[in-house]
Formats: structure tokens, C-alpha cells, sequence
């Protein structure tokens, strides 16, 4: 039997997943590093840190699976992060990352140079945002002059580590598809968008339909991780295409909402189609001749996760003394308020906001503090918050008509039962789990997962993607709205006018902390 290895670059760790030709997972790793924040809004990541985090998990599956069983590597991770190489293939300065808020000037400029917000979007598929990839080779341009001088290569995160691997520089549609530098609709390089960047094309790697063999792997790549040269790599996806190929939606009507450190909520489409104020993303599908709609909330489980490294340390003492995940504890505590939080509500805005609201100076905010409300309630208060911000992209994607019959939810926060009852509760829908076992727990190598998948279709196991899914996944539990559906109704009407009414406080303060550092 074949098996087929997934290998996602994530924002806080670098994940392999070995699957057989069935599906069933036979063998995971992970190794974490960190990312900075040298200022306030920035956010960066070291590709040397991903390069050995790869090598590590790599070796680790190896130890149970032989490396010349492994019959195609699929890549997937991070979207939008700006990694410079020189002619060479060296790193020329820290990764600038997706969720980085810096390049609001250098989009307007983009935007000005094609003639308005609406060519862009008949151009791209998608506004020119700060998070996205173009606007960050301008900012290098205009504030690291002799970097840029030196640059010859622009790659993406999971595409550096391709090409360490294998020595080439390639990339594929749905990942391209978040640079703002790709006709969506063409599913290759925009020479407009090229050309209003002044961004040669000659940076730019080779662009592929993610589950066609990209490269193999190098001698040198062999020596140093274990696997066989010569081993194909597929194009693999992005972080968002590649769960939601490992979580089954290829297909229109079946939506995913993504609890990871950012919260995505996902609808694959049979043609190309744009929500007419760009609110969406219109990407580029992992599954060949398919679009995606994409609604991105910057801080999903990052918020919970913020609040338990600043207002959680009681809790975590008490995980280590009990041997218990500190978001059980956490969890625990904030079900044991009623659902809405007494008028407590939260906006997840951390590090700005993308949809519908493509802010960065969006600031997080709790909204109706009382002297009835404890930690327990702040704890609620985070988890329905990011579920009302995930509603933002439901409702968007509702209105262009989609028929939604169901929501299967992904990601590390979908661990949690409470949350995922939030979830169908604001929601009003079916939240469905696929591939868990009721034994040992909830599966969270989604997108390595999905890109094993496509390295599957690559190899010749599966004949497309739909086969590789329609053979591999299923779903195991699901939970129904429940009685609270009208508390959490009324609740996100407030949470919908809060952004219109702090919108003009969130820019003065932004630019008041701009000025203070």
C-alpha cells in the first residue's frame, strides 16, 4: 500500500499528517516556533524556523512509515506571507505575514494605479488588502530599498518550503490566488495588477492546479529529511483551500467555518462569482475548474487564545497540577453562563478585521460591562463573539444565493462541544464533524490532511479530488440549533451595529498609538 504525506506551514507550527490510500491517518508530527510583533500591527516569522520544523516532523513520520512507501507530498499553510529570496535562494529578511496590518498606503496606491476598488475587483476577484502579498513587496520597496535591490524571488510561505525541498520555485492557483497579483478568473498572473505594481514577472514562480506534481524532491532535500529523491510534490493549497478539501467541501451547498488561529468560513463554487462589494474572496479552488468564497475573520480561535495567555494564568496553574488542557478549564468556566453573557458582548477585532469589514485598525472590544459580569462571562463573551463574526460571511454568502444545507466545522477550536453548540445556535444551522472518533477525539490535521489528499490525486491514487474526498471523508457527529436560536438573534443585531458606531474611534486610536511609538 501507498501512502501519501501532508505538510502544513501554519502561524504556529509546522504539521506533517501520513495517510493510507483509505484515508486513515497512520502517523502525525508537529513543532511549534513563534511569530514577532517588532511593532504594533506587525507581524513576522522567521523561514528558517519553518525549514527546520519541516525537517523534524518529516524524520518523525518517517520513524513509522518507510520513506519509499510515501508516494506523492502535498504542501499546504499560511496565506499571503511575503517571503523575499535573492538570486541565490537566500532569505532576505523576516517573513511578512498574513495577519501583518502595515501596508494600508501601499494598497490605496495599488488601488489608485488600476483606476479604482471596482477595476481591481473585475481584474483579481478581490480588494487589494493589507494582509495580501502585493502590497508588501511595495512596502519592502519603499521603506528597505537595499533589500529590495537584492530581491530576485518572491515566494509564499508554503512554497519556501517547496523550494527547499525540491529546488523550485512554483506555486499554485489557490494560494496565488491571495496575493492580489493573480487573475482569479484565469487562474494565472494578472499583467494589469504586474504592471500597476511594477513588480516584474519574473519573481513570480510558476503557478499550477493544486494537485498537479510541481517538483520532486532534491538530492540535498533527501540527505537532510529522509525521504527518497525524486519523491513528486503536488502544488498542494493554501492553508483555507487545503482544509477545505480536507474537510470534503468541494461540492456547492456544504459550507466549512474554520476555528483556527484566524476563522474562515468557506463555500466552494462550480463557476466563478464575485459578491459585487468584494466583501468575499473569490479564490481559486484546490479541485481543478472550481472557485471558492471565503469570508476571513483575523482573530478567531486566536482570541480565545489570547485570553487565556492574558487573563488565564489561575487556569493554567491549575492544567499543569491536573494534567488537563488549559481550554477545557476555560471552556468549563464559560459554560456555566447563560447564553448571550447578560448583554456582554465581544468583538474579536485583535489584530484589525478582514470580512465584511477589511479594517486594520479594527481595535477588540467588550461591549456592555457590568458588576454582574465575572471572568466566566468575559470567557462566553469571546466564544460568541468570534461565532457572530463567522455570521458576518454566512449572511454575505446567503445573500448572493447559496443554499447552505449544512456547516462542517474544522480547525483546534472546533474541539470544544460548547463552542460548536454556539456555532449552530447563531448560526441556525447543522454543525457537522467529519472524521471524528468518538474514542480518541476530534481530528485536527484538516489541511494537511487536504493536502495529502492532493498529493493523492497527483500520485495517481484518486482520479480527482471529488474522488479523493468522496473515498476518504465522512461525517461522524453533528449538533442541531437549539432553544437559544432567538436569544442569539436578537444578540447579533447589536453586534452588527457596534463596528458602524466605533469604526471613526477605532482610526483615532489606531493613529494615536501610530504617533506614540
Amino acid at each position: 500500500m501507498s501512502f501519501l504525506l501532508g505538510i502544513d506551514v501554519s502561524t504556529t507550527a509546522t504539521k506533517a499528517v501520513v495517510m493510507d490510500e483509505r484515508g486513515n491517518v497512520v502517523a502525525t508530527a508537529s513543532d511549534e516556533y513563534e511569530f514577532f510583533t517588532p511593532r504594533p500591527l506587525w507581524a513576522e516569522q522567521n523561514p528558517s524556523d519553518w525549514w527546520r520544523a519541516c525537517v523534524n516532523v518529516i524524520r518523525r513520520v518517517l520513524e513509522k512509515i518507510p520513506a519509499r512507501e510515501i508516494a506523492g507530498i502535498g504542501l499546504t499553510g499560511q496565506m499571503h506571507g511575503l517571503v523575499l529570496l535573492d538570486k541565490d535562494g537566500n532569505v532576505l529578511r523576516p517573513c511578512i505575514m498574513w495577519n501583518d496590518q502595515r501596508t494600508a498606503k501601499q494598497c490605496a496606491e495599488i488601488t489608485e494605479r488600476v483606476g479604482g476598488a471596482k477595476n481591481v475587483l473585475q481584474l483579481i476577484g478581490n480588494p487589494v488588502l493589507p494582509g495580501f502579498t502585493a502590497p508588501k513587496i511595495l512596502w519592502v520597496r519603499e521603506n528597505e530599498p537595499e533589500v529590495y535591490a537584492r530581491a530576485a524571488h518572491v515566494l509564499l510561505p508554503k512554497d519556501y518550503l517547496r523550494y527547499m525541498l525540491t529546488g523550485a520555485y512554483a506555486t499554485e492557483v489557490s494560494d496565488a490566488s491571495g496575493t492580489a497579483l493573480l487573475d482569479v478568473a484565469k487562474r494565472d498572473w494578472s499583467d494589469e495588477l504586474l504592471k500597476a505594481s511594477d513588480i516584474p514577472r519574473a519573481w513570480l514562480p510558476d503557478v499550477f492546479e493544486s494537485p498537479v506534481v510541481s517538483a520532486k524532491i532534491s538530492a540535498g532535500a533527501a540527505r537532510e529529511t529522509g525521504l527518497v529523491q525524486g519523491t513528486p510534490v503536488v502544488g498542494g493549497g493554501g492553508d483555507q483551500a487545503a482544509q477545505a478539501v480536507g474537510t470534503g467541501i468541494v461540492q456547492e451547498g456544504i459550507v466549512s467555518a474554520t476555528l483556527g488561529t484566524s476563522g474562515v468560513v468557506f463555500a466552494s463554487s462550480d463557476s466563478y462569482r464575485l459578491e459585487p462589494n468584494g466583501l468575499l474572496h473569490a479564490f481559486c479552488h484546490a479541485a481543478p475548474n472550481k472557485w471558492h468564497l471565503m469570508g476571513v475573520m483575523l482573530s478567531a480561535a486566536g482570541s480565545f487564545r489570547w485570553f487565556r495567555d492574558a487573563l488565564g494564568e489561575e487556569e493554567k496553574r491549575e492544567a499543569r497540577s491536573e494534567n488537563k488542557d488549559v481550554y477545557e478549564i476555560l471552556t468549563a468556566e464559560a459554560a456555566r453562563v447563560e447564553a448571550g453573557c447578560e448583554g456582554l458582548i465581544f468583538l474579536p477585532y485583535l489584530t484589525g478585521e478582514r470580512t465584511p469589514y477589511p479594517d486594520p485598525n479594527a481595535r477588540g472590544t467588550f461591549f456592555g460591562i457590568t458588576l454582574r459580569h465575572s471572568k466566566d462571562h468575559f470567557a462566553r463573551a469571546v466564544l460568541e463573539g468570534v461565532a457572530y463574526g463567522l455570521r458576518d460571511s454566512l449572511e454575505l454568502m446567503r445573500a448572493l444565493g447559496l443554499n447552505i444545507s449544512q456547516v462542517r466545522a474544522s480547525g483546534g477550536g472546533a474541539r470544544s462541544a460548547l463552542w460548536r453548540q454556539i456555532l449552530a445556535d447563531v448560526f441556525n444551522s447543522e454543525i457537522a464533524l467529519v472524521n471524528w472518533n468518538p474514542e480518541s477525539g476530534f481530528r485536527t490535521e484538516g489541511a494537511a490532511y487536504g493536502a495529502a489528499l492532493l498529493a493523492g490525486v497527483g500520485a495517481g491514487v484518486y482520479a480527482s479530488v471529488e474522488e479523493a474526498c468522496a473515498q476518504t471523508i465522512r461525517v461522524t457527529n453533528s449538533v442541531t440549533p437549539s432553544q437559544y436560536v432567538g436569544v442569539y438573534k436578537e444578540y447579533y443585531q447589536v453586534y452588527r451595529g457596534l463596528y458602524p458606531a466605533l469604526k471613526d474611534s477605532f482610526e483615532k486610536v489606531g493613529a494615536a498609538a501610530a504617533r506614540a511609538v
